[in-house]
């Protein structure tokens, strides 16, 4: 029995495993879909722990396929628990963990790309950017074929404020391939350091908190797999609009094993290319010798915002596309070459 003034913990009440839901409901994991099962509730816990604080809080589950980690996020004493499943054969089993909680789950048949995240949660939870994030969290175990463009679509969220961040600076903690996992948090110098690392980096504080086996999985998954923590910041370290940043870092990684001038290179035309990108080398004062990988977040910044300035000079640059023309170039060399077959380039190779 509770203490007097004090509310009793939550508890679920008797349940199937985990195991005995997936047998009860003959689910199988579809390779197509990247479907892994964790059924060890020791781990489940661990990664729900990562979180931070969840009694009374409100969670967004995403993709929570027969219910482990949901189990963990409902013994941690949350407020409201929203499922978000794509795959129609879980609902029943999460339906079963919906009647064990009343008043605590509501389940979604939806895709994650899709779902409208602005009103998922009550309006009373908003914080100011600028304060402690809000009692809101999103949790999930993601299939390894979505998590790359959905943490790239929530960081275009963070940056604009708007999504599952209209709410204020909302935390989350994610499952990720161990080597994504990697690029998220890689420092400069790192051979992992990618686009990821930076477009995650200059808009939130990314923990990788720790790996979890690939054989704790059913099916076991040929790579092991990371958990990984965001937390918006308050200011992104380039306070630049997220499509430019995003341009200039993803053209600097287009040739990672070449000095980052190369790739610099493709944010200009053909014509006045050369004179263009040394122009905003020197503007940002960025060595261009450096290989990308090398760079700082600090570079990185002045080269954005570098060709911000740029930009506002001649509005066309922003809309160039050089993969458009290099399409443009091969299409011109069939027409006019006598063999019809022009020789690829190394860029065409390289894109």
């Amino acid at each position: 029995m509770a203490a007097p003034g004090k509310v009793a913990a939550f508890r679920l009440p008797p349940l199937p495993t985990v195991g005995e839901i997936i047998k009860l409901f003959r689910l199988k994991a579809l390779k197509q879909l990247s479907q892994n099962f964790l059924l060890d509730l020791r781990l489940t816990d661990k990664i729900v722990k990562q979180a931070g604080e969840l009694k009374n809080a409100h969670v967004c589950e995403v993709g929570p396929g027969p219910g482990g980690i949901t189990r963990s996020i409902l013994s941690a004493g949350v407020e409201q628990l929203l499922l978000i499943e794509k795959d129609a054969r879980f609902i029943p089993g999460l339906q079963m963990l919906s009647e064990a909680a009343p008043g605590k789950v509501r389940i979604v048949h939806g895709d994650i790309l899709t779902y409208k995240m602005e009103k998922a949660f009550p309006k009373h939870l908003k914080k100011n950017w600028e304060d402690e994030p809000p009692d809101i969290h999103i949790i999930g175990n993601l299939p390894f074929s979505v998590s790359t463009p959905l943490i790239i679509k929530w960081l275009e969220n963070v940056s604009k404020q708007d999504g599952p961040f209209i709410y204020g600076r909302t935390q989350m903690t994610l499952t990720f391939q161990k080597e994504v996992g990697e690029r998220l948090t890689a420092n400069p110098g790192s051979n992992q350091r990618s686009r990821l690392s930076i477009m995650a980096q200059h808009l939130c504080t990314v923990e990788n908190c720790f790996v979890i086996p690939g054989q704790a999985f059913v099916p076991k998954p040929e790579v092991d797999v990371a958990v990984v923590h965001f937390t918006p910041l308050v200011q992104p370290k380039i306070q630049q609009p997220f499509e430019l940043v995003e341009k200039v870092v993803r053209s600097v990684f287009q040739f990672r094993r070449k000095y980052c001038f190369r790739g610099i290179e493709t944010l200009f035309p053909e014509n006045g290319r050369l004179k263009r990108t040394e122009q905003l080398m020197m503007t940002a004062d960025v060595d261009p010798t450096l290989r990308p990988f090398q760079l700082s977040m600090s570079q990185f910044k002045k080269l954005c915002n570098a060709y911000r300035k740029m930009c506002d000079e001649d509005p066309s640059l922003f809309v160039f596309d050089y993969r458009e023309e290099l399409r443009q170039k091969k299409t011109t060399g069939n027409l006019l070459g006598s063999t019809g077959q022009p020789e690829q380039t190394e860029e065409e190779n390289q894109l």
